[in-house]
C-alpha cells in the first residue's frame, strides 16, 4: 500500500492514546428525552485502507485473522499482501471505482479479503445474506445492479453456485467474466471458492492470480482518489412496507462505529475477539473485522456458522478473551458447556446483541463463561450499526433491562407522533442523528425521505430515557419480528405469500417463543372456490425465501380480524394465535 503522510500517519498512529480518554456521557437536560454523546475519542475522518494500513505499520507481525475451520492464520503482513493480491485481480476483471460487487457466503477467510480488497480499490460491497434464496438473490443482485458476485459453493442446504446457474444458465455457454443473463443484466463476472468452480465461472484463487503489474501500479493511483464519505457498502434490510432495501454506508460511517463500539469493551492489540456471528451484518463485519484491526487485536472466526460446541473449543484452544453473540447463541453454549466444560479462563468481555437478554442468562455469561464484561449494544443497520451500549462497568440490571447509554458523537431524541420531545420516562420513536447515519437507501429517494428527517434517522422502535441516560427499548413502531436476532418484516413476507394463485389476503405476525423470542406466524384467506392448505403456502415459501423467514405456524381462516377503518388488528392475532397454541 502506497504510505500515509506524516500528518495522516502521526493522527491515526494516536488513536490508542486518546480512545483511552472519554467525556462523561451526557444525561438528559431539563427532564426532555434528548440526549447527546462525548466528543472524546473524536471522529476519525479515514478510510477502511487507511484503517488497515494503521495496523499494519503498527502490528504486522502479529496475528490478524485465524479461521479455525478453514485452518488458515494471517498475520497483518500476511492480510495486507493477500488484500493488495485480490484488489489487483478485481481490477483485471475491469471493475471501477463505484462498481457493486456482490458477496454470498457464510463466515469465511476469503469474505475478510473480499471486505477490505473491495475498499481497496473503491468497490461498493453488497452484503448477500447466506440463507437467501432464489427470489432474494435476484432482486438484490438487480436493485443495486452488481456487476460481479463472489460466492462460496455451497453451505448447509444453499447450493449457492446451483442457484447463480439456475438464475443464469447462461453461464455454461460463456467465458468467464463475460456473461449475458437475461435475468440478471447487470452480471458480468461469478466468482465461486472452489477450485472447480464450473464452466463460466473464476475461482477465488484464479481471481487472486489475476491480477498483473499494470492493476498493482494503479493501486496508489485509486487510493488517492478515494474519500472517507464514498459510499462502501450496501446492507439489504428488509421493510414494512415492501422488499428490502439497500442501506448505502461510507467509510466514514463503519470505520468510527467500529473504534467505538470496541473502545467500550478496552479491546486493545492483546484481545483475541471470536466472532461466530455472520460476516454479511454489521454485528460481523463492522463490530467484530473492523472494531479489531481499529485496536490491532486479533479476529478469531470458529467455523463458517455458528456451532455452540464449535465456538467453544476455539473459545479454549484459541485462548479467546472476548466473543460477539445473540442471546440465543449464548444460551446454546451455556446448554453445551454443562455437559462439556471447556477452560474459559482467558474470557474477559464480549458484546450480547440482537435481542434483549434475560438476567439469568447474563449472570450465567458472567460467572459459567468468566465474560465479566459483557456489554449489550443497540442499533440499526441504518446506523452503522450501534447507537446505544453498556459500559463494562455497568450493574447487571441495566445490562439487561436497557441498552445502555448512548454513545460517542452521536444525538438521539425520543419523540411522540407529531415530532415533539417527550419528557423522561415517557415512550415515544427513537431517533439517531450524527456521523453513523446512513447515506440513503440506495436510489430510493422517497422511502430515505420518509427515513431520515433533517439529519435524523427514525428507528421506528418505541424506547424510555431514564434520567442517567440509559435507553429502555420497549416495543416497535411498526410490526417487527425479531426471531434470534433477526429482524424479520411480515409485509414481505406477504409479499410472497400472496404471489400464490389461491391466495385472497393473508398476515403475518410474531408470537413469543421461549428458544428464539419471537416466532413467524400467518394467517391466510383461501381464494373462493379454492382448496387452500397450509402445506401448499409452506411449499411455497421454501426455496424463495430464507428459511427464517418461513412461518413456522401457518393457519387457513375465514376473516381477519380488522379495525372499523379496515387496517388488521395484529396483536388481536398474536393473541388468539398464542391461546389457539396453548
Amino acid at each position: 500500500m502506497s504510505i500515509l503522510s506524516e500528518s495522516l500517519a502521526a493522527r491515526v498512529s494516536e488513536w490508542d492514546v486518546r480512545t483511552e480518554a472519554t467525556d462523561e456521557v451526557t444525561a438528559p437536560q431539563d427532564g426532555k428525552s434528548y440526549v447527546r454523546g462525548p466528543s472524546i475519542p473524536p471522529l476519525a475522518y479515514i478510510t477502511i485502507p487507511q484503517l488497515l494500513r494503521d495496523a499494519v505499520s503498527r502490528f504486522g507481525p502479529r496475528e490478524a485473522a485465524v479461521f479455525h475451520e478453514q485452518g488458515v492464520r494471517m498475520s497483518y503482513y500476511d492480510l495486507d499482501r493477500a488484500v493488495d493480491e485480490l484488489a489487483s485481480g478485481l481490477l483485471a476483471l475491469g471493475l471501477e471505482k463505484g462498481d457493486r460487487i456482490g458477496i454470498w457466503s457464510p463466515n469465511r477467510y476469503e469474505w475478510v479479503l473480499t471486505q477490505f480488497a473491495t475498499a481497496r480499490v473503491g468497490l461498493v460491497l453488497v452484503n448477500i445474506n447466506p440463507a437467501y434464496r432464489l427470489g432474494e438473490l435476484e432482486y438484490a443482485l438487480n436493485k443495486v445492479g452488481c456487476k460481479a458476485l463472489i460466492a462460496a459453493k455451497s453451505f448447509k442446504s444453499s447450493d449457492y453456485a446451483g442457484m447463480i446457474r439456475t438464475l443464469a444458465p447462461e453461464i455454461e455457454d460463456c467465458e468467464p467474466g463475460r456473461l449475458r443473463a437475461a435475468k440478471l443484466p447487470h452480471l458480468r463476472s461469478v466468482i465461486i471458492m472452489e477450485d472447480q468452480p464450473g464452466r463460466g465461472a473464476y475461482s477465488f484463487e484464479t481471481l487472486q492470480n489475476l491480477g498483473g503489474p499494470a492493476q498493482h501500479l494503479r493501486l496508489p493511483e485509486i487510493d488517492r482518489m478515494l474519500g472517507p464519505d464514498d459510499a462502501i457498502n450496501i446492507q439489504f434490510t428488509s421493510g414494512t412496507t415492501g422488499m428490502p432495501k439497500g442501506a448505502t454506508l461510507s467509510h466514514y460511517n463503519i470505520v468510527n462505529n467500529a473504534r467505538f463500539v470496541t473502545d467500550r469493551i478496552g479491546l486493545s492489540e492483546t484481545d483475541r475477539l471470536a466472532i461466530p456471528v455472520p460476516l454479511y451484518h454489521c454485528f460481523g463485519m463492522v463490530m467484530g473485522v473492523l472494531g479489531v484491526v481499529s485496536k490491532g487485536a486479533t479476529m478469531i472466526f470458529p467455523g463458517e456458522g455458528f456451532d455452540a460446541a464449535q465456538t467453544l473449543d476455539a473459545l479454549s484452544q484459541e485462548r479467546c478473551t472476548a466473543l460477539y453473540g445473540v442471546p440465543t447463541m449464548f444460551v446454546a453454549m451455556l446448554e453445551n458447556l454443562e455437559g462439556n466444560p471447556r477452560d474459559l479462563s482467558s474470557m474477559r468481555t464480549g458484546i450480547m446483541a440482537g435481542a434483549p437478554c434475560p438476567v439469568e442468562v447474563m449472570q450465567r455469561v458472567n460467572s459459567d463463561m468468566n465474560m465479566k464484561e459483557v456489554t449489550i449494544c443497540y442499533g440499526m443497520t441504518e446506523t452503522s450499526p450501534v447507537s446505544f451500549q453498556s459500559f463494562v462497568e455497568d450493574p447487571t440490571d441495566k445490562r439487561c433491562e436497557t441498552v445502555g447509554r448512548v454513545h460517542p458523537n452521536l444525538e438521539v431524541k425520543i419523540v411522540d407522533q407529531e415530532g415533539q420531545i417527550v419528557p423522561v420516562g415517557t415512550q415515544g420513536e427513537l431517533c439517531t442523528r450524527g456521523y453513523s447515519v446512513m447515506k440513503g437507501y440506495w436510489e430510493d429517494a422517497e422511502k430515505t425521505s420518509e427515513s431520515i428527517v433533517d439529519g435524523w434517522m427514525h428507528t421506528g422502535d418505541l424506547a424510555v430515557f431514564d434520567h442517567d441516560g440509559f435507553c429502555s427499548v420497549v416495543g416497535r413502531v411498526k410490526d417487527m419480528i425479531i426471531r434470534g436476532g433477526e429482524n424479520i418484516y411480515p409485509r414481505e413476507i406477504e409479499e410472497y405469500l400472496m404471489r400464490h394463485p389461491k391466495v385472497s389476503d393473508v398476515q403475518v405476525f410474531g408470537i413469543p417463543d421461549e428458544k428464539f423470542g419471537e416466532e413467524v406466524c400467518a394467517w391466510a384467506i383461501a381464494k373462493p372456490g379454492t382448496d387452500l392448505t397450509e402445506s401448499e403456502l409452506h411449499d411455497a415459501l421454501k426455496g424463495q425465501i430464507a428459511h427464517f423467514k418461513v412461518p413456522r405456524h401457518i393457519r387457513i381462516v375465514d376473516e381477519l380480524p380488522m379495525t372499523i377503518t379496515g387496517k388488521p388488528q395484529k396483536f388481536v392475532m398474536r393473541d388468539k394465535m398464542v391461546e389457539m397454541l396453548g
